[in-house]
């Protein structure tokens, strides 16, 4: 099956999978992104080890997934917040664990602990709240961001293929460019406008901000994995999805974007 197929079927299931448990209800959608955060955690903590780190992979992931599924319980009001308490021992047992790891290096991998946290499974979290901005569980904003992300991704490709000649960032990510970028905010932000008019639970204003959080947060987001990618000599994060490489090459641009996304609608909807 040559590359382009492949893509494709994987690109089709992924969609469809990511779509329909978002959409579904808010236990499909919980479930869907605790398995993605178990996952990236650990796909990050592989790439680490490729690096020459010792990271407490279980710990760190089993840290990782308690603090998606605790903010999952509280966003599905199982829970009150105080359960995310439990959040702060898990965290602080890192370092009591290493001190048994006997490591030549142990607040490198320590670090590499809570790194993994902080950047695979904190973003995935934060998509509970999101979700229930309004209180209760609505997948609009979600999509409305997943389909602004993969309009800037798509026509980021169309125009750097067709008019690509300045380079974006030639020490991190030598095949993107200026053009691909222009072109890739211009999709996001009619995609942006579109959806505004369909996704009415926030204006219009705050959807174009949305968007250039997008646009700007995602392509920095994308650069970023790619700089830890090229820091190890790998091309891929993993090999899950068949053409497409790992979790975190899936969601690169969401993880960074997410915290971005959430600040600025719980600011809103304070001010």
């Amino acid at each position: 099956m040559n590359n382009f197929i492949k893509r494709t079927l994987t690109g089709a299931v992924f969609v469809t999978v990511l779509l329909g448990c978002t959409g579904w209800n808010q236990f499909s959608f919980s479930t869907l992104f605790f398995v993605v955060t178990i996952l990236g955690v650990w796909e990050f903590y592989t790439l680490s080890e490729k690096g020459g780190s010792k990271p407490q992979k279980m710990i760190g992931t089993i840290a990782g997934a308690i603090l998606f599924a605790s903010s999952a319980l509280v966003s599905m009001k199982f829970f009150g917040h105080r359960i995310l308490l439990i959040n702060l021992p898990v965290i602080f047992l890192i370092f009591i664990f290493e001190l048994y790891s006997k490591a030549e290096k142990p607040f490198e991998n320590i670090a590499f602990t809570l790194l993994g946290i902080i950047y695979a499974a904190l973003p995935f979290t934060l998509l509970n709240y999101i979700t229930t901005i309004s209180g209760t569980y609505s997948y609009e904003i979600l999509f409305g961001v997943f389909f602004i992300l993969w309009s800037s991704d798509s026509g980021a490709y169309i125009a750097g293929s067709a008019l690509g000649r300045h380079k974006l960032f030639l020490r991190v990510s030598p095949g993107k460019t200026w053009e691909g970028s222009i072109g890739g905010a211009v999709l996001a932000y009619v995609t942006a406008f579109i959806i505004s008019g369909w996704y009415t639970s926030i204006s219009r204003i705050d959807w174009m901000v949305i968007a250039t959080i997008l646009i700007v947060i995602g392509t920095l987001g994308d650069l970023v994995e790619s700089l830890f990618k090229r820091s190890i000599n790998v091309k891929d994060s993993g090999s899950l999805l068949p053409g497409h490489g790992g979790i975190l090459d899936r969601f690169d641009s969401l993880i960074l974007s997410a915290p971005f996304v959430f600040a600025y609608l719980y600011l809103i909807k304070i001010f």
